[in-house]
């Protein structure tokens, strides 16, 4: 046999002492568009373009000490890394975009390997254990024990029932997955490598998953069976030493071996026996069969790699024909970093916010488990799909490779049915924290960000260092800085105290929930939870009270002390959380996604001191779009905004519904983006991030920017959409005004301030309907302004109304609003005198006086229109929006007359309108004495005056009127 050389190239150098071996690593990537290599003595990571071997590779720099062991998912979009530095690091691929630190270990890491699915990432080194982290959410789902030395290889099984392990004992186990018992042990079957790091016991699954191969302890291979682990046949041919690693090739037929004795042998495994082998200088660590072709990638101890090709002679079968097919085509591979979701899906927050969900993940599915037949099931049977099962039911025990088979096949036939099912379950999107941004090595990041102020951490040596600030400095003392030895990656914070917690974390999959006040009369008032089996999705805060809502759908409720209070059962996996003085307001999944991949959330909004649930239903969001971001506006109001850049709020209004009040796409340049923090009764507030940033960075300190709000309306036949705008939004603010008077008002608290809120917004709201007035005369849409004419609240503003329209010369309409006048003005005068007189006999002359008077003042204002003449100073309507029932109270002296020049003072504001038209009309004089003050009746007779004086003194009718009587 002819023996032939490779030349290999550089890619790590030796750092250690001496420039001695270390232990190396190469991969290709699902297209082998790409070959990843690394070297323990080398902290870097190298993405080298297949096509350009000469040009110069792409290098990621996170580790602080040398990579042991990389691991790519099936699809080829994440890659992982383990290191001497005790982490575990994920990175979108081939970009290499680092995305967070997703466990740590108390030792080196020498091992990685992602199951078939890429749901599941196994790691493990000199610890001795094996952890199973659940890459959909981050969480651990498993710690597998069983090893007496450091484990050095792993390997699931390609139909994802068992994990292999082996360490450098020599000693390999197979674990059920879904159990996470020992299935077999074998010990001593692999050498000892002892103490030398460079060489690793390793082991790899044929492509079937029928049979596992080990290196020997006479320099062969041993091939094991997946079922019942019996040696089935070994591999010896040329080797002197011992082997020290093997690869299969991608149709199973051929495996390539290296050993001590710095060769490499290509074997065909049917037959038996070595076909080709080349000998190198320096001891070959790693092997990688390229998946498309011919190749085989090589990397050596001392860091230099190359590509083999041709490996196999051109009359035999391809390493990469006949490829067993164990796998969807429609599969996705690894969610986390989905091609299409993943980049949408990462906007704020940690591990969670570049993920998926993992409704049901966190225990893979194993073959060899029977399960009852569900009625589910038998749907799905009548309607034609009788093999599709979610769980196959196989018998336990060792499964006949022809039992095997006709599964693979019922599988097989039945996978885009399954796969449709997974994927639609797989895009449900994962809990995040309100304000947090994901993890960036070596910066500060967000645990919360809200109007209030904001919490910080950063990770060194081992620990993370946290940080409160507050937005106004002059609040109080600066709240102490804190060392964070958990590891936490949520925060919440309030003007009373911050609630942290982490993620399941050791041997125990125990979450920590820490509570600290700002000030309390007691010392030692900090208090902390732990939470075994059960990790902490979101957290929130309100008035004396603490929430945390875990992945077993559980709302945990404590007090401000750490009593623990409640503890409710929510109806789906939680997606935030957010509190607000008495109410906590929780987002949940309703069900899976829609076909058309649609989010399907519900809302509750609790009142913790209640014990009540005064709001529930579903969330709106935009199609295509996920929740970014939910809260409380400044004054309580329910808000949300999605990844569309829709802004809604919660309104009583039509039975309670979500208002669309804000969208991004309207406001936004090409090259922004806004990071929402919250919201006030007229602004929005956010961060503006310059593409692609979705978050800001900690330094420079971020600024917040308010925003107008908008609603998404219609191209308006006037061109006036501002003002349509603007009528909108004042009457939605009235609306929550108005409710808020009620509420204090039950309460039997002072309404003062919201009555004098709600006549200023009212006056608002007026101005905008003159100036919407005068767009429909300009457009010559006199109906729709007779509609606006009716919505006006104070009689000042219908009688600038009626200015308006003559000065444009409208006299139809000036007729049409003087009929509208005279109305309202016989309404207010009969409810004025059921208000004052509820039991008085003589209740029918007073209202014919009234109406009189205000027929006569009806006739001088058209008098007054003829001759161009239109008095300023006229009495007020009440709001035709607000009707509120007369209080008794006492008067005072000197009161009235200083009232009554405020509200003529604000009724005169009221009544400008600045339009072209008004600013070119003849200035009409006023004559004194010819109408009464605002606030006045007309004309109201002298007996009247006399029985308002026997009577108690009342409030006016009209809430918004600045009081006449106190």
């Amino acid at each position: 046999m002819k023996i032939r050389t490779l030349k290999l190239r550089e890619a790590h150098m030796p750092t250690s002492s001496g420039g001695g071996p270390s232990y190396c690593s190469v991969l290709w990537d699902q297209k082998a568009y790409h070959v990843v290599t690394a070297s323990s003595s080398d902290p870097t990571i190298a993405i080298h373009d297949s096509l350009l071997l000469s040009s110069p590779p792409k290098l990621l720099r996170h580790h602080r000490d040398g990579v042991t062991a990389l691991a790519l998912s099936p699809n080829s979009t994440c890659l992982a890394s383990g290191s001497v530095d005790h982490s575990v690091k994920l990175y979108k691929f081939p970009g290499g975009e680092f995305q967070t630190n997703i466990t740590r270990f108390t030792l080196p890491i020498r091992a990685l390997a992602f199951n078939k699915s890429g749901t599941l990432l196994a790691a493990a080194g000199d610890d001795e254990g094996v952890k199973l982290i659940n890459t959909v959410d981050g969480s651990i789902s498993r710690v597998l024990k069983g090893h007496k030395g450091p484990v050095t290889g792993l390997g699931f099984d390609p139909l994802s029932e068992y994990l292999a392990s082996i360490d450098s004992t020599g000693t390999v186990i197979y674990w059920e997955l879904s159990s996470g018992t020992t299935l077999h042990t074998l010990k001593g079957v692999a050498p000892n490598s002892g103490f030398d790091h460079s060489i690793m016991n390793v082991l790899s699954w044929s492509p079937d998953g029928d049979k596992l191969a080990v290196p020997g302890l006479r320099n062969d291979v041993v091939v094991y069976d997946r079922d019942t682990a019996e040696k089935l046949f070994s591999l010896r041919g040329d080797h002197t030493q011992p082997i020290c690693s093997l690869a299969w090739s991608p149709n199973g037929k051929y495996m390539a071996t290296s050993g001590l004795d710095k060769q490499v042998l290509i074997w065909d495994v049917d037959r038996k026996q070595d076909i080709d082998r080349q000998n190198f200088d320096e001891r070959i660590c790693c092997l990688a069969w390229k998946p498309i072709g011919n190749a085989l990638a090589v990397i050596d101890c001392m860091g230099k790699y190359g590509v083999w090709d041709s490996v196999t002679p051109s009359s035999m079968k391809s390493p990469t024909e006949d490829v067993p097919n164990l796998q969807s085509k429609n599969s996705n591979g690894l969610l986390l970093f989905d091609e299409e979701e993943g980049q949408e899906l990462s906007t704020s927050g940690s591990l969670s916010d570049v993920g998926e969900d993992s409704i049901g993940e966190s225990k893979p599915p194993s073959r060899k488990r029977p399960h009852k037949h569900t009625a589910y099931e038998d749907d799905l049977e009548e309607d034609g799909f009788d093999g599709f099962r979610l769980i196959p039911n196989v018998e336990l025990g060792s499964r006949k490779k022809a039992r095997r088979k006709h599964s693979e096949n019922a599988d097989n036939e039945n996978e885009g049915v399954s796969n449709k099912m997974t994927s639609i379950r797989s895009k449900m999107q994962v809990a995040f924290q309100p304000g947090a941004t994901p993890l960036q090595p070596g910066k500060r990041r967000f645990l919360c960000y809200n109007m209030l102020g904001s919490i910080t951490t950063i990770e060194h040596d081992g620990f993370s260092h946290i940080e409160i600030d507050f937005h106004d400095t002059s609040r109080g003392p600066r709240v102490p800085s804190m060392n964070d030895h958990f590891g936490f990656t949520m925060a919440s914070l309030n003007e009373n105290g911050s609630v942290f917690a982490n993620p399941c974390k050791g041997e125990k999959h125990m979450s920590t929930l820490i509570y600290r006040p700002f000030s309390s009369w007691a010392n030692n008032s900090e208090w902390s939870m732990r939470l075994e089996g059960e990790e902490v999705k979101v957290v929130a805060l309100g008035t004396a009270w603490v929430a945390a809502i875990t992945s077993l759908n559980f709302l945990r409720i404590f007090t401000d002390s750490g009593l623990q209070k409640h503890v409710l059962s929510l109806d789906g996996p939680v997606v935030t959380a957010s509190g607000f003085k008495d109410e906590l307001a929780i987002v949940t999944h309703a069900s899976d996604c829609l076909p058309s991949n649609e989010q399907m959330l519900e809302f509750r909004v609790f009142n913790i001191t209640k014990g009540s649930e005064p709001l529930r239903g579903r969330l709106p969001l935009t199609p295509g779009s996920h929740l970014t971001w939910f809260g409380f506006s400044e004054e309580g109001q329910l808000s949300s905004y999605d990844s569309k850049g829709a802004m809604r709020v919660f309104t009583s209004q039509y039975g309670g519904s979500w208002l669309p009040l804000f969208s991004a796409s309207k406001e936004k340049k090409s090259n922004e983006n806004y990071w929402v923090v919250g919201l006030n009764a007229s602004k929005l507030f956010c961060i503006v991030c310059k593409s692609p940033d979705l978050y800001p960075q900690v330094m420079p300190k971020p600024v917040l920017t308010p925003l107008n709000f908008s609603f998404p309306l219609a191209s308006s036949d006037l061109g006036a959409e501002a003002l349509e705008n603007e009528f909108i939004l004042n009457n939605m603010h009235l609306v929550q005004i108005q409710k808020q008077i009620e509420e204090v008002g039950a309460a039997g608290l002072d309404t003062t301030s919201l009555d004098d809120e709600a006549f200023n917004t009212e006056a608002a709201q007026d101005r905008c309907i003159l100036k919407l007035i005068a767009s429909c005369c300009n457009g010559d849409k006199l109906v729709r302004a007779t509609e606006l004419v009716k919505l006006l609240s104070l009689e000042k503003s219908v009688r600038g109304a009626i200015k308006l329209v003559t000065v444009l010369k409208l006299p139809n309409l000036a007729e049409k609003f003087n009929s509208i006048l005279e109305e309202r003005l016989l309404n207010e005068s009969k409810r004025t005198a059921e208000t004052t007189f509820p039991t008085s006999n003589c209740n029918a002359s007073f209202i014919t006086d009234d109406i009189a008077a205000g027929k006569k003042m009806i006739s001088t204002e058209q008098s007054k229109l003829s001759g161009n003449g239109i008095p300023l100073s006229t009495p007020k309507l009440s709001a035709p929006l607000f009707a509120k029932k007369a209080k008794t109270q006492e008067p005072k002296a000197g009161t009235e007359k200083t009232d009554e020049k405020q509200t003529a003072t604000a009724d005169d504001d009221v009544g400008k309108v600045k339009t072209t038209e008004v600013k070119n009309a003849t200035e009409v004089n006023n004559n004194a004495g010819e109408m009464k003050k605002v606030g006045e009746v007309s004309e109201v007779s002298n007996d009247q005056e006399k029985v308002k004086k026997a009577e108690a003194p009342r409030r006016a009718s009209n809430p918004f009127m600045k009081k006449l009587i106190k």
